[in-house]
């Protein structure tokens, strides 16, 4: 077991830039550009890895990570298996969390608000960029399913690398494609000295056109 004496000494003392009210956009997908394009700066590599958090109809909630593809006018991207447990936890309950922590500049985003399929056509045009390996993968992979070895899964992976060989494109399956996280609540966090952080809260007060009201939030 952890000995908690020693978690319990653990301290990180943060020592980011400000963050202001009157200095953040006053649309937050602005912002979050802003904030993403920085920490491409700052960040090697998948600086786009996002937590994914589901909830059951019955709040019963799960998290993994995902990776953010896309942010435009309608919210925040990303492509998954529509049969695994966060596939079959959005269809029944749509409300959805994202988090983005990004340690080298002490900052993180927290993201509230309703998922949604894409487009099959935008799915297909994703899905022609993504490597080989990964457009199989989606095929061989029985997403969150019990699978009795490693063995079944590279069988698995196997048998489609044969029947896609004399084609020159591989489309996506029926059960995979992208989401869209429209949303509706959108904290920008700071971290600060002695644990004063700066939060930044914006809340959707209405969707045609988007207005959003900004408050700062105790840390």
């Amino acid at each position: 077991m952890l000995n908690n004496s020693d978690l319990e000494k653990l301290r990180q003392e943060y020592k980011g830039e400000s963050l202001d009210e009157k200095d953040c956009k006053s649309d937050p997908l602005l912002q979050f550009s802003l904030w993403f394009k920085e920490a491409e700066q700052s960040i090697k590599e998948e600086v786009n890895a996002m937590i994914l958090s589901t909830a059951t109809p019955k709040g019963i909630p799960s998290s993994r990570t995902v990776l953010l593809k896309g942010v435009d006018e309608r919210g925040f991207i990303f492509y998954s298996n529509y049969k695994s447990r966060k596939g079959e936890e959005m269809l029944e309950n749509p409300h959805v969390s994202l988090l983005f922590f990004w340690k080298e500049l002490a900052r993180q985003v927290r993201i509230e608000g309703l998922v949604q399929k894409v487009s099959r056509s935008e799915t297909q045009s994703y899905f022609q960029q993504r490597p080989l390996g990964s457009q199989l993968g989606a095929w061989a992979s029985p997403q969150s399913k019990v699978i009795q070895d490693r063995a079944f899964l590279e069988n698995n992976f196997k048998n489609w690398e044969e029947k896609f060989a004399a084609q020159s494109i591989v489309e996506a399956p029926d059960y995979w494609g992208g989401y869209v996280v429209a949303p509706y609540k959108i904290e920008f966090w700071q971290g600060r000295e002695s644990r004063l952080h700066d939060r930044i809260l914006y809340t959707l007060t209405q969707i045609e056109p988007k207005s959003w009201k900004i408050e700062r939030l105790a840390p």
